[in-house]
């Protein structure tokens, strides 16, 4: 029967495919005895090999899409179905004990995890991943379950899950995977982000979508209007069809600014850049026209992976970037990892405020061994190009010189080893946090630049998670206080000569853009999808006019007021 589900939409498009579920299996199973050991052994081996089938698939498939270095991964983990020091007390156990084959599993897989974990030796830790990795595909064989794996797509396909973390969405085919809905986020949350990234149609926060579609039912997810329609008949099918291509007819048309300058109705230019996660994105960059890359989010080069990225790793991701922006400004962000975005190998502590915790600036000040190495980077890259620098998460003046003068000594050292660098890279800071944006005045004579990031600003000004569902009314990015924020930081900068930028985004947003350029943003940042949109949308503005609607949007006493105002204009 035909259903409709409304959410967020979170990225524009209008997908029609099959649904493949990426949730999590139940992997539970009873300990009773079995009489038939021959049997059970049997039906262990007969999942090993199944395993070791579909590890070469993964293995082959991410070597294509990843490289062989993320492949190399999956080759510890045939290794490790070859092991008899595993392998053989797994079958012992089955045979002297009449275990059943799960629970053998379990028990000789949980001694090795608790050795290896126990161990100085970091490799050997890494082995305890693998154990973990590998017993439970094979569990997932012996229980006759599918562990749903984006690598092995291989059909059109809607991808439906409770959430997407950075580096599911960054195995994800684009040939394949048509859209994805999901249970939890807005549109500021990781998984939306990188869907406006990879140009793929999304709707998150749907509350219980993944509990509603089987394996196979026939989806339609409309990015547009933030829907998902489940087993939609003929008549609604050729309906959304047209939709997609008047879509498609729509993208086509805006590809003619492609090429033009971010101008208002009387000329005034100002910058319309893009933000990335990869130098993968690069494509969609060069297509959307973008002036320069706003923010670029390196974390990404950290992710999806069981080591640190070395600096040369770091160098020839940094060095691509901007080679191919051909002297356009590229504002890299240093790591900004924490709040959601963990690194397993880091083994940081649990927190119970994580967003408001230890990230960010706060981990690289605490750890200049990860810090350094990605400083060095940057600086022997910068002689490709035009390179910016900005640190996140930056709360006191104090955070920045210390970060400063962490790079001052790497430039020092890099002088030393007659390594180049570029002596014109100007440095900045993001505003994500109040008392920052209070002190603008203080910061903007110290750094070259501030870049508004709204996702955070928005959520500790307005003391609302912005992954949470039942204050998502709190996520205001028009609310007077916010604007009157963005309006203090913009008018410190240009007081001292200085710039500004936002990242976050609300510099997408057609609501927004109004606001922003009559408070007189420098730059605009934002997924490359949204840069045509948002040229033909300032082409059409007058900065003198909007300077006038946002006053008056600064002295409105709520976000529905300032809604009214922007809509009553446009």
């Amino acid at each position: 029967m035909m259903e409709h589900i409304k959410g967020i939409g979170a990225s524009d498009g209008v997908a029609i495919a099959k649904a493949y579920l990426m949730i999590e299996p139940d992997l539970s199973f009873s300990d009773e005895k079995v009489t038939d050991t021959a049997a059970e052994v049997e039906k262990f081996k007969a999942a090993v090999n199944q395993s070791k089938v579909e590890l070469t698939q993964i293995r082959n498939n991410a070597e294509v899409a990843l490289g062989p270095d993320k492949a190399a991964i999956f080759d510890a983990h045939l290794l490790v179905l070859e092991d008899p020091e595993l392998i053989n007390p797994i079958e012992e156990n089955i045979k002297n004990n009449q275990s059943n084959a799960a629970a053998a599993l379990s028990e000789v897989a949980n001694n090795f995890v608790t050795i290896f974990e126990s161990m100085d030796n970091e490799y050997m830790r890494e082995r305890a991943a693998d154990i973990k990795d590998v017993s439970k595909r094979v569990l997932s064989h012996i229980l006759g379950v599918t562990l749903p794996n984006p690598t092995l797509i291989d059909e059109p396909v809607v991808i439906i899950a409770e959430d997407l973390t950075p580096s599911d969405t960054a195995q994800l085919n684009k040939d394949f995977v048509q859209g994805f809905a999901t249970n939890i986020g807005g549109r500021t949350s990781h998984s939306a982000i990188m869907s406006r990234s990879l140009e793929i149609p999304a709707v998150v926060g749907t509350k219980n979508i993944s509990s509603l579609v089987k394996q196979g039912d026939f989806v339609i997810v409309d990015g547009i209007e933030g829907e998902v329609i489940l087993n939609p008949d003929e008549a609604t099918i050729t309906a959304y069809k047209q939709k997609q291509s008047q879509f498609i007819e729509e993208k086509e048309l805006l590809k003619q600014l492609v090429n033009d300058k971010t101008v208002t109705s009387e000329g005034k230019h100002v910058e319309l850049a893009a933000n990335i996660g990869t130098p993968d994105d690069l494509t969609g960059v060069v297509n959307n026209g973008a002036e320069g890359i706003g923010l670029y989010r390196t974390e990404f080069l950290y992710m999806g992976r069981d080591t640190m990225p070395s600096e040369d790793e770091q160098y020839e991701a940094y060095a691509k970037v901007l080679k191919e922006m051909n002297g356009k400004r590229v504002v890299v962000r240093t790591l900004d990892i924490g709040g959601d975005k963990e690194l397993p190998y880091l083994n940081l502590p649990k927190e119970m405020n994580p967003f408001l915790g230890y990230r960010a600036i706060r981990l690289c000040l605490a750890q200049p061994e990860i810090f350094r190495p990605q400083l060095r980077a940057l600086l022997r890259a910068s002689v490709h190009g035009n390179l910016s620098i900005m640190f996140p998460m930056i709360a006191t003046i104090n955070e920045f010189r210390e970060a400063k003068a962490i790079l001052e000594d790497e430039k020092a050292n890099l002088t030393k080893e007659n390594i180049k660098f570029s002596d014109n890279i100007e440095l900045g800071i993001m505003v994500e946090i109040p008392s920052t944006a209070a002190m603008a005045d203080i910061f903007a004579k110290e750094v070259d630049f501030f870049s508004i990031g709204t996702n955070d600003l928005i959520q500790y000004t307005m003391a609302a998670d912005r992954m949470s569902e039942r204050v998502s009314y709190l996520y205001q990015p028009y609310n007077p206080a916010i604007l009157r924020l963005v309006k203090q930081v913009i008018d410190a900068s240009h007081k001292e000569g200085k710039w500004t930028g936002m990242c976050g985004e609300m510099a997408g947003d057609t609501t927004a853009i109004p606001l922003l350029l009559g408070l007189g943003l420098d730059e605009f940042s934002m997924s490359a999808t949204s840069i045509l949109r948002a040229r033909r949308q300032i082409k059409n503005l007058s900065q003198v006019e909007m300077s006038k609607l946002a006053e008056q949007a600064l002295n409105s006493s709520t976000q529905e007021e300032v809604i009214s105002l922007v809509d009553a204009y446009l």
